[in-house]
């Protein structure tokens, strides 16, 4: 099976399919709580567009990137959330309403917030601005993966809530398996990126996953959110969508180079994730959703 095959196509479904049952297991009391209680939806909103890119920028400069690879890595932090970090919270025992709505909100905010981060990183790393079209297209995309999926399944668990209920553990197996696929067509894609420019790039990759991810878990659990909501936060900013990274920079851009840090970046968050996701879980206690 050729990889192309597997990325553009078959994975999507897949995931399409996942979060179909992800939502099998939602409530529309799970959104309303999120209204409810805004604070969650704020700091992961303020993490992922006001601390994220002046990480990217301190990391550019620490390491002394490149022109290009340090817009590509601006690029990255620009994204919004990708949609395996619905799965990966899922597996984690996190709030996936909270997911969902982040992953919708930014989705669309970056339709404002990644044009102008990328327009001014061009500006700052190779002195000339370049008009950056929202990226409409891709934010129709995570919908049909993401929210339809998700209405569907709320919709049968409304009609059906035995059949939801009989079906959680399937679909947790399910995820399990998209995952590794996800990681072992990573692997395959991006293998000889990582090997050809890791020295350059990998160590800024993996200090702005593990700090994207550190900070969301740390920060919310500072203003006293509860762990739940904490790791869904810490997965939405922590998993990019490199996917959308890699497209501009290689559609829009023309710049190879530029999607190199979101191509490295891509595969180590996979195993970043999985760890994380590994020791939440085993960490999960019972506990009330709603903040103390």
């Amino acid at each position: 099976m050729q990889a192309s095959l597997l990325t553009n196509l078959l994975l999507p479904l897949a995931l399409g399919v996942i979060m179909l049952g992800l939502g099998l297991g939602l409530t529309p009391d799970d959104f309303r709580r999120v209204a409810r209680y805004p604070r969650a939806v704020l700091v992961g909103l303020l993490l992922q567009t006001g601390v994220l890119p002046w990480v990217a920028l301190g990391l550019a400069l620490l390491f002394k990137l490149p022109p290009e690879l340090a817009v590509g890595l601006m690029l990255l932090a620009a994204s919004p959330g990708g949609a395996t970090a619905n799965i990966y919270s899922h597996l984690a025992h996190g709030d996936v309403a909270l997911n969902i709505t982040l992953t919708a909100i930014n989705s669309v905010l970056c339709l404002l917030t990644l044009p102008i981060i990328l327009n001014l990183s061009l500006e700052f790393f190779l002195g000339a601005g370049q008009y950056v079209p929202p990226p409409v297209r891709k934010i129709v995309e995570v919908a049909v993966i993401i929210v339809l999926p998700v209405l569907l399944g709320m919709a049968i668990r409304g009609f059906a809530p035995r059949f939801a209920a009989r079906m959680e553990k399937p679909i947790r197996l399910l995820s399990v398996l998209v995952l590794v696929l996800l990681i072992v067509a990573a692997v395959v894609q991006a293998w000889s990126t990582l090997v050809a420019w890791f020295a350059v790039v990998g160590l800024a990759c993996l200090l702005f996953n593990l700090i994207s991810m550190g900070a969301g878990y740390a920060a919310p659990l500072a203003v006293r959110l509860p762990k739940k909501q904490a790791v869904a936060i810490a997965m939405e900013i922590g998993i990019h969508n490199g996917t959308l990274a890699i497209y501009i920079a290689l559609n829009v851009l023309g710049n190879a180079a530029m999607s190199v840090p979101a191509a490295v970046y891509s595969l180590m968050m996979f195993f970043t994730a999985a760890v994380f996701a590994w020791w939440s879980a085993r960490r999960a206690q019972p506990e009330a959703i709603v903040p103390r």
